[in-house]
């Protein structure tokens, strides 16, 4: 008796080159489902949604394709329960099959649903790995047994060290690990930024499907047409892209903030990589090859940069994801409990930096990691909002946010909620990093120079405020002593009206 086999795939396993179809078997289908509990758990952007209801569907096809039995719910079946158990639970009852399978989820809430169902189902299951990361969900914790914090830089090496990325031998390339002193450029306009490759997907159909349904989204979709890659054959494309035309300045300009541009020189990969349409490994070779190819053009910071990013910064959070949820998405290291401001769902601020950070990630789903950090995060970290609602922002508003990648930059990275097991420190900033970083100031209603008072840049008085109001929990910190001594040294009057000036504009965020 020939036993059936149903395989489930998520909409971020989009992995072709997955051994689980290495070759076609028709004893095995594979399923794929659009559920209400993916669209609805917070609001998405619906340039996310779209993006990974296309994906989905593509993927759909080329299993088809290459001969593979697929099963599809689209989201107006009128079969569709809207969850995995529900739609799993009937599709093998009907389909009479012996036994399942899944990959492992990289969120937890879909780990624990998956599991769970495992566990009553009353039918053999078997669960594969991704086969896309470079590590395990248990590889980090291991790497830092006994540690209390979990430094990237000795990970990010010794990831180098076993994959045997940028290396000679034991030793790094160059005899340098990391360049990143090279890559805080601002960036003037000097170097031309390449148009960007022709990706165009009519989104009108899901968008009436979404709203037919009463999805509810947030962001804009123009001309109701996607411009992010969801097939392999495009990933690629934008991955061939970035090394021809972009790799030679993302180094020196990564940490850039610019009006004029989205993107700037940043590969805009993340999406593709996240679902999995491609492998962090052939990123990083594509990378490193341009580099041998072409030293002169890629100078060794620009492909160093790129690589901490992937093999160090990506596996790193992940690691962090899987050794510390779920507790991770509570914590709340300096209690922090304001309100995200109203206009951060509409940009309508007269912060020049966070208008147009928030305006930007609504039209394009899509802010640099800098963007992301040092301008919402920074100012979400000194006016003390609840990371809770934070989390939502962030995991809703970006069409790369998966929650795994997600809240440990938010909770651990941006917000300092976890105490320390990211960072070293709070990663805050006064209004002269935004100035110094870009051009966000030259048109603001506040004034960078203007420490306090009426018209000065929120950002200088709630960044003395936030050291005052956590000296406790933070006057011990090795890397923030500086910060003390300084404000230790101000005149008690200028003290005084800094902590004043934050006071009002904690009071009135909802009107900056």
């Amino acid at each position: 008796m020939n036993e059936k086999t149903l395989r489930l795939i998520l909409g971020d396993q989009l992995n072709e080159q997955h051994s689980w179809f290495s070759e076609v078997d028709p004893q095995v289908t594979y399923v794929l489902m659009e559920v209400g509990t993916e669209t609805d758990y917070v609001r998405h952007h619906v340039q996310k949604v779209v993006a990974f209801f296309l994906a989905m569907r593509g993927f759909r096809d080329r299993l088809r394709d290459l001969g593979h039995e697929v099963i599809y719910l689209e989201f107006d079946d009128p079969a569709n329960a809207h969850n995995f158990p529900d739609n799993l639970s009937r599709i093998i009852c009907e389909g009479k099959f012996s036994g399942w399978a899944f990959q492992l989820p990289d969120e937890y809430r879909l780990d624990r649903i998956l599991h769970d169902f495992a566990a009553t189902a009353g039918l053999p299951v078997e669960v594969a790995d991704t086969e896309h990361f470079f590590t395990t969900r248990d590889d980090l914790p291991a790497f830092f047994k006994g540690k209390k914090t979990y430094l990237l830089e000795y990970f990010y090496r010794d990831l180098r060290k076993k994959e045997n990325i940028l290396m000679e031998g034991k030793d790094p390339v160059t005899g340098q690990w990391n360049y990143d002193g090279d890559n805080r450029n601002k960036y003037r306009g000097k170097d031309p930024i390449p148009p960007l490759p022709g990706i165009a997907h009519d989104a009108r159909p899901i968008m009436d499907l979404l709203t037919a349904k009463g999805v509810k989204t947030i962001g804009n979709l123009p001309e109701a047409t996607l411009r992010w890659p969801v097939t392999r054959r495009e990933g690629l494309m934008l991955l061939e892209h970035f090394v021809e035309h972009l790799l030679p300045w993302f180094g020196k300009y990564q940490d850039a903030l610019f009006t004029d541009d989205p993107f700037l020189f940043h590969s805009r990969l993340s999406f593709a990589m996240n679902v999995k349409l491609i492998s962090p490994r052939e990123v990083i070779d594509a990378v490193i090859e341009k580099w041998k190819t072409d030293p002169e053009r890629n100078d060794i910071a620009q492909v160093e940069g790129f690589v901490r990013q992937i093999l160090g910064w990506r596996e790193y959070m992940r690691g962090i994801y899987w050794a510390k949820m779920p507790d991770y998405a509570t914590m709340n290291y300096f209690e922090h409990r304001a309100d995200l401001p109203a206009w951060f769902w509409s940009g309508d601020t007269k912060m020049s930096c966070m208008s147009h950070a928030i305006r930007q990630s609504l039209d394009h789903a899509y802010a640099h990691h800098i963007q992301r950090l040092m301008v919402t995060g920074n100012f979400a970290l000194l006016l003390g909002v609840d990371p809770d609602q934070l989390d939502e922002w962030y995991l809703g508003i970006y069409i790369d946010a998966i929650e795994w990648v997600e809240i440990t930059n938010t909770r651990g990275m941006s917000q300092f909620a976890d105490g320390g097991i990211v960072g070293s420190k709070p990663y805050v900033s006064s209004g002269n990093y935004m100035n110094k970083m870009g051009n966000y100031c030259a048109k603001c209603h506040y004034n960078q120079k203007l420490k306090s008072g009426e018209g000065s840049c929120p950002f200088n008085s709630l960044y003395w405020d936030f050291y005052e109001r956590h000296r406790d929990k933070l006057a011990r910190n090795p890397r923030i002593g500086m910060a003390y001594r300084t404000w230790d040294r101000m005149a008690e009057d200028k003290r005084a009206a800094l902590l004043q000036t934050a006071a009002h504009y904690k009071a009135n965020a909802a009107q900056l």
